[in-house]
């Protein structure tokens, strides 16, 4: 008898003193390669590592994790549900500044004093006093990095400052300390900043809703206490706390937090509404249709969280390069104090300090910092603007996109018949209106309902009313019995001539599907329905094609509407008659053809090619389930003026992640220089890594106040 597989255990660590992308690395270190681990992810958002393994080797992760000097604790909370502490706040940097203090004051009393015994002695004292409280985190981790034999950042530090210490440069090892702590803070703050930014939409959404009691009374209640299928009222300049569907009342509607819409939108009966966005002309009552755990903006936080622990090719690449950098210099920092005094002439102390100094340089602070932020901030920069991109990777691939590949109906359309010609050819102009919405209004067809919509007419009594599957619907109004029809009806009928056939012809050559309303003896009346293009997709293409990409249209519509769309839309090419099958084709024959290729749809037909391209594109308002989870990227409010805003976005990040790491091997360059051929010292030094480090997380931070550029700014 054979034995059931053992199920994996999940188990999520809240990590309070994991930092950055650095110490992600040193953990990810001392746990991969470990027997019954299935997968790590690393969330730095919310200092968290959720843990896929079996369930007896969960202590030994956590075993691990202490050894390598942090501190994990067990948590089933969600990332979500609250904010990461700053850096800066409360009581954290009190020990740095106060170190700082203590550092100066030895460095005075060292400048004053004499060099009597008991003078030295208050400089140590004072100097170890300031290097124990500022540096017991880097010490802990440095240690036990060392016991490893893993030369990380805050090994370095340790190995730099206990030297200088030895070689009685007590005031600047413990200046080197804590200004090494306080720039580690204020970096970890800056980081905090950009992960914030898209966790602070989660406060927009009010704790508390007013909600209808079964005896028909109002009260308040917590959000988090409201369930599904609950009446919620709202009041004119209020924040919705919940997602629902609107059951009364009319307003408009400030969507800009969850689909970045420039404009408010109008709202009533059966319109969706989300939490997070501002009722601000009207008293709406809505039904709750999800939990606040799972609105659509704590699905979007979710998501760009769980993106965050996704790591950029760039960022993968700068790590490699880091485990390589940090023991090149940890060697040359060893070749200066050992081979400097036979080859230059130097004592043994001059060498030594300089080896310390460049111990103190070649922290690869900067480096390791110059791609996440940035990657960050470009994330919540993104989904502030209503574009949730599922991972770093896709947001530095949208930049060599080549080709766009559209679906059709619901993309480049509304994905809503609309009435857009009425031609009446025999008899009174209001009564073929009227004979028409009023059969139009019986039937659910999308075209019949389009045509009853587009006229606008009160329907009058219908009798005798019959659905002819496939050709139309007929009835009679008043004495009259009429046919709403299909062209094949007509022809069936013998009421087709060559000047209603060129009028035909007309129409469906613009991409138009045309109706008849006929009598027995006479066609009367001419509709022609379509998919209007929406008004933001003209832009749109235009916007792709001046950032030299191609366009393709991929529809199941007959080639002539296909061709039609595409020419109204300004689309490079069209491809009509296509079954998901061949969409699919289609999409690996323009990679074949052209490099990266991007697909934008929002069916469960356009799945299978969403995950065929580079880079899917969902457009999420009114897009499927399966489109929406098969797409990389989600276009919030189905705006496609949205795809190039994120190709302008990855090329501008990608800019700034080149500045970031030339910057940083920058300086690294330059001080290495003075550090060896001239007076640098350990604590210019450390200024020169912290400014460096400051520089590269300021210039990521410059994403999050990225301003739409003044064509993307138009209202749809």
């Amino acid at each position: 008898m054979s034995l059931a597989p053992t199920r994996p255990t999940v188990a999520m660590f809240r990590i309070a003193n994991m930092d950055c992308a650095s110490e992600e690395a040193e953990i990810r270190h001392a746990l991969e390669g470990m027997q019954g681990i299935e997968s790590l992810r690393f969330q730095l958002a919310a200092r968290t590592l959720t843990v896929t393994a079996a369930a007896a080797d969960i202590e030994a992760v956590e075993a691990a994790i202490r050894a390598a000097g942090f501190d994990p604790q067990p948590t089933d909370s969600q990332p979500t549900t609250e904010h990461v502490p700053g850096a800066l706040g409360g009581t954290a940097l009190v020990r740095p500044v106060v170190a700082l203090v203590l550092a100066a004051s030895a460095e005075l009393a060292s400048l004053l004093a004499s060099a009597a015994l008991p003078t030295r002695v208050v400089v140590m004292a004072l100097a170890a006093a300031a290097i124990a409280l500022a540096g017991f985190e880097t010490y802990r981790k440095g240690i036990s990095a060392l016991r490893h034999a893993r030369p990380t950042i805050n090994a370095l530090m340790s190995v730099a400052v206990t030297g200088a210490f030895v070689i009685g440069q007590w005031p600047e090892a413990a200046m080197v300390m804590a200004l090494y702590a306080i720039a580690e803070l204020i970096e970890a703050r800056s980081l905090d900043r950009a992960r914030n930014a898209i966790r602070g939409l989660l406060d927009l959404a009010p704790q508390r809703a007013e909600v209808r009691e079964p005896d028909g009374a109002w009260t308040e209640r917590l959000a988090t206490a409201v369930p599904i299928g609950a009446t919620v009222r709202v009041r004119p300049g209020a924040r919705i706390a919940l997602d629902g569907l609107i059951t009364g009342g009319t307003s408009a509607v400030n969507q800009a937090p969850v689909t970045g819409e420039s404009i408010p939108v109008d709202k009533s009966a059966g319109d969706p509404v989300f939490a997070g966005t501002i009722n601000q002309t009207g008293e709406l009552e809505f039904q709750v249709t999800a939990t606040a755990a799972n609105t659509t903006l704590a699905r979007i936080i979710q998501a760009v969280e769980s993106a965050q622990g996704s790591r950029a090719p760039t960022q993968r690449f700068v790590d490699q390069f880091a485990a390589l950098y940090t023991p090149a210099v940890l060697l040359m920092a060893l070749a200066v104090a050992v081979t400097c005094p036979w080859l230059l002439g130097w004592t043994w102390m001059q060498s030594f300090y300089k080896a310390l100094v460049l111990l103190v340089i070649g922290c690869p602070c900067a480096l390791v910092i110059s791609t996440p932020v940035a990657v960050v901030s470009a994330l919540a920069s993104a989904a502030r603007r209503g574009i949730l991109i599922k991972g770093g990777a896709y947001l530095e691939s949208a930049r060599r996109i080549r080709v766009v590949a559209l679906d059709k109906t619901g993309t480049l359309t509304e994905g809503k018949p609309q009435l857009l010609d009425v031609e009446v050819l025999l008899g009174e102009p209001e009564d073929v209106a009227s004979d028409a919405a009023s059969l139009a209004a019986r039937s659910d067809h999308p075209v019949a309902r389009a045509i009853a919509c587009g006229l606008g007419r009160t329907p009058h009594p219908v009798a005798n009313f019959k659905a002819l599957p496939g050709r139309g619907i007929e009835g009679t109004v008043g004495e009259h019995t009429f046919v709403l029809a299909s062209h094949r009806l007509i022809e069936e009928m013998n009421l087709c001539s060559d000047a209603l056939e060129s009028k035909l012809r007309a129409h469906e050559e613009r991409g138009r599907t045309t109706t008849l309303l006929a009598s027995s003896q006479a066609v009367l009346g001419l509709f022609a329905v379509a998919d209007a293009i929406k008004p933001s997709s003209r832009e749109a293409i235009a916007a792709l094609h001046d950032l030299g990409i191609r366009t393709v249209m991929l529809t199941g519509d007959n080639q002539r509407t296909a061709d039609s769309i595409a020419h109204e839309a300004g689309v490079d090419e069209a491809r009509g008659s296509l079954l998901p099958a061949d969409k699919l084709q289609a999409i690996g024959d323009l990679k074949a053809q052209s490099g990266v290729v991007a697909m934008v749809g929002d069916g469960i037909n356009d799945a299978p090619a969403l995950v065929r391209a580079d880079i899917g594109i969902a457009m999420g308002a009114a897009g499927t389930d399966a489109a929406v989870e098969a797409a990389d990227v989600v276009v919030m409010n189905d705006d496609l003026r949205r795809i190039p805003e994120l190709i302008r976005l990855s090329k501008r990040t990608q800019a700034i992640l080149v500045q970031n790491i030339t910057l940083a091997l920058g300086v690294k360059a330059v001080f290495l220089g003075l550090a060896l051929f001239a007076g640098a010292t350990m604590w210019m030094a450390v200024f020169a890594d912290m400014g460096a480090s400051l520089l590269v997380v300021a210039n990521g931070l410059r994403l999050l106040r990225a301003a739409a550029e003044p064509s993307d700014a138009r209202s749809p």
